[in-house]
């Protein structure tokens, strides 16, 4: 029997994709967007709920994105940037989530006068807030905060500075995000070799929307520590009669380096990244020995949280307690946070959790 979602939340979970703009509340961009005279398409929380699901579930990435203009749209001053950080922390949290990095884009906090440094600020007071608030509740979770630039924008430099400067603070990483075709990693190069000199972790979104050339010149240009998505890999590898699969030349690299894969079911189904949650490439790249994680992406937009997306993929593909361990603890190895603090999480937290529910 599949395990049920009830289940599935009591255990630790390590999430490293997930978009602060893609995470809010309803109630909460309800509120906002009183105070700030922003229209919204729905009034009441539920209504608005089932609006962004149903906006996103298109098949089309562009479209997917443009459901970003009410959450971004109320994120515009600190107090409410503070507020949207201090709930994702929490609701991270209350869904069994030990560690999360979580990421945003600081360049699109800005519209209102808010200076980046603002922006990263309130991100980092929220994050703290939320988690020592989760910490009394008997839920703990660290926090990390990567910082996004906008890939058809011409900021990443200034971003990749900014992460640099803030790394003691809470800031664990970089990346690029937005429509990937027309606008490959190769543009932000200068970034990329900053951050390498700075001996600073990086992700690329890469092979979500675009295919194979996307992931090539994140690894292999820029360098990335890992791949955003990364499910177009899939296209590289060919199954075999046998019941076998044979892996091109990129699929062996990306396997053999073991570099990590934050895939998220629910965001490439609706983004048609992937067919169906059943027909989804993490099946075979799991069997395969990838370095598979399972993340949420954008949990408001898809309507889902950690446990669903690892109760989703136990219903799919017949996972139990063993298979969760597994995924979990990719994503801890795969963190930025240093190596004693992942193996203390490893140690401490997910393996005694996991052995006490699989019994």
């Amino acid at each position: 029997m599949p395990l049920t979602l009830e289940e599935i939340r009591s255990a630790p979970k390590v999430l490293l994709h997930d978009h602060l703009d893609g995470g809010l509340r309803p109630q909460t961009v309800i509120e906002l967007a009183e105070e700030c005279g922003h229209e919204l398409p729905a009034t009441e929380a539920g209504a608005l709920g089932e609006w962004f699901s149903a906006a996103a579930d298109s098949g089309s990435l562009e479209r997917y994105l443009e459901t970003f203009a009410h959450t971004v749209g109320v994120m515009q001053t600190e107090q409410a940037v503070q507020r949207v950080s201090r709930e994702c922390a929490l609701d991270l949290a209350d869904d069994g989530v030990v560690y999360a990095e979580v990421r945003m884009a600081p360049e699109l906090l800005i519209e209102r006068g808010l200076t980046l440094e603002q922006a990263v600020e309130a991100m980092l007071a929220g994050f703290g807030e939320g988690s020592a608030e989760a910490a009394r509740n008997g839920r703990p979770i660290k926090m990390g905060l990567l910082l996004v630039a906008m890939r058809h924008a011409a900021r990443s430099m200034e971003i990749a500075e900014l992460a640099v400067r803030y790394r003691d603070e809470g800031v664990v990483g970089f990346d690029i995000a937005g429509a990937e075709a027309g606008f490959p990693p190769t543009r932000h190069l200068d970034a990329f070799e900053y951050l390498q000199r700075e001996n600073a972790h990086f992700t690329i979104h890469a092979g979500e929307a675009f295919g194979l050339p996307s992931i090539w010149q994140a690894l292999q240009w820029c360098g990335a520590d890992r791949l955003g998505h990364g499910v177009r890999i899939i296209d590289d590898i060919t199954p075999t009669a046998d019941g076998g699969a044979h892996l091109g030349r990129l699929a062996h690299y990306v396997r053999d380096m073991r570099i990590p894969l934050e895939m998220c079911p629910s965001s490439n189904v609706q983004t048609g990244a992937a067919p169906s949650i059943a027909e989804h490439p993490i099946g075979l790249l799991s069997s395969l020995g990838f370095r598979v994680t399972v993340n949420t992406d954008n949990r408001l937009m898809s309507g889902t949280s950690m446990s669903k997306e690892f109760a989703l993929l136990s219903e799919a593909f017949g996972y139990g307690w063993s298979d969760l361990r597994w995924f979990t603890v990719n994503a801890m190895k795969s963190a930025f946070v240093h190596f004693d603090a992942r193996l203390e999480i490893i140690n401490d937290v997910i393996k005694p959790a996991y052995a006490k529910l699989a019994g």
